[in-house]
């Protein structure tokens, strides 16, 4: 009789060298589809405006230019300045956000906590029924009195629902109820069952609603327009805003009094895609970081 041939479960999962290749190559393509369209928009950064508006976009100009960072460098105090109040407001919020998402996800997670259905029919009804601008408004402005305050950038984003029904259907899914129930048998309290065993078991969870959350502060220039008008408290993304119709304006002053030449010269094509660069580089380089912290979890 023969022998079976045991076949381990390593040699059921390897592919052959014709499948690897395929899948190598596809991901080649699909990693380059991702990474070209930002090295596109940094080499239209560099290109000289005369350029842009002569040949249109090219991925290999004639002539480069560096005149649409000379225009952002001549603004370099208040870009820092700028800079430091969006990283500010970036960490301090993300963290508020990440603790009290993370932290009422958990209550109404709990089967044995009376008032959860409750509570989570209020965190749905606040998300489909947004207030609107103008009551939002006159909240911070008048009852909370953050007109040209710090915490105007901050407060209004400093709880997302979506981010706690992310976090409870964590922790249902991969909280085990056996391991909670064995620390309170312990004694454990509440507090301390959530700060020494949910939370570490919880990293991948809350920090891909930290990373959600750190993109939503960091693009967010909105609450800027409407509370901020001190220059000290601009952050970076209302300032490139500002910026950019400035060049626009000014722009359009020169063509209508005759300066076509000068207007040329002005690097109105190049400051938007200079813009962009400054904007999300920055926040990019945080994606490896993120990477790393998801998959170690």
């Amino acid at each position: 009789m023969r022998k079976k041939k045991r076949i381990s479960a390593v040699e059921i999962r390897k592919f052959s060298s014709g499948t690897n290749l395929f899948f190598n190559i596809f991901l080649a393509i699909f990693a380059l589809s991702c990474i070209l369209p930002f090295v596109f928009i940094i080499i239209l950064s560099l290109t000289k405006e005369s350029d842009i508006t002569l040949y249109g976009y090219q991925f290999w100009p004639k002539h480069w230019g560096t005149m649409s960072y000379v225009y952002l460098a001549k603004m370099g105090k208040q870009v820092l300045t700028s800079l430091g109040v969006t990283v500010f407001i970036t960490v301090v919020g993300t963290i508020i956000n990440s603790l009290f998402s993370s932290t009422y996800a958990y209550a109404i997670s709990r089967k044995d906590f009376a008032y959860a259905k409750f509570f989570t029919i209020f965190a749905l009804i606040s998300m489909l029924f947004v207030p609107g601008m103008v009551p939002t408004y006159l909240v911070i402005t008048q009852m909370l009195g953050l007109k040209d305050n710090i915490w105007a950038l901050i407060l209004p984003m400093s709880f997302g629902v979506y981010n706690v029904l992310i976090m409870r259907s964590f922790f249902k899914t991969s909280i085990p109820e056996a391991i909670i129930e064995s620390a309170r048998i312990d004694g454990a309290s509440e507090l301390r069952i959530f700060r020494s065993i949910v939370v570490p078991l919880a990293i991948p969870g809350i920090a891909t609603i930290s990373l959600f959350t750190s993109l939503g502060y960091w693009n967010d220039w909105m609450n800027a327009l409407l509370y901020i008008t001190d220059d000290k408290l601009v952050p970076l993304q209302y300032l490139l805003v500002k910026i950019q119709n400035n060049i626009q304006v000014m722009t359009q002053q020169m063509n209508s009094g005759g300066s076509a030449m000068l207007a040329q010269n002005v690097p109105a094509e190049g400051m938007r895609f200079a813009v962009v660069v400054v904007a999300t580089l920055p926040i990019a380089l945080t994606y490896p970081s993120s990477r790393n912290t998801l998959l170690k979890g």
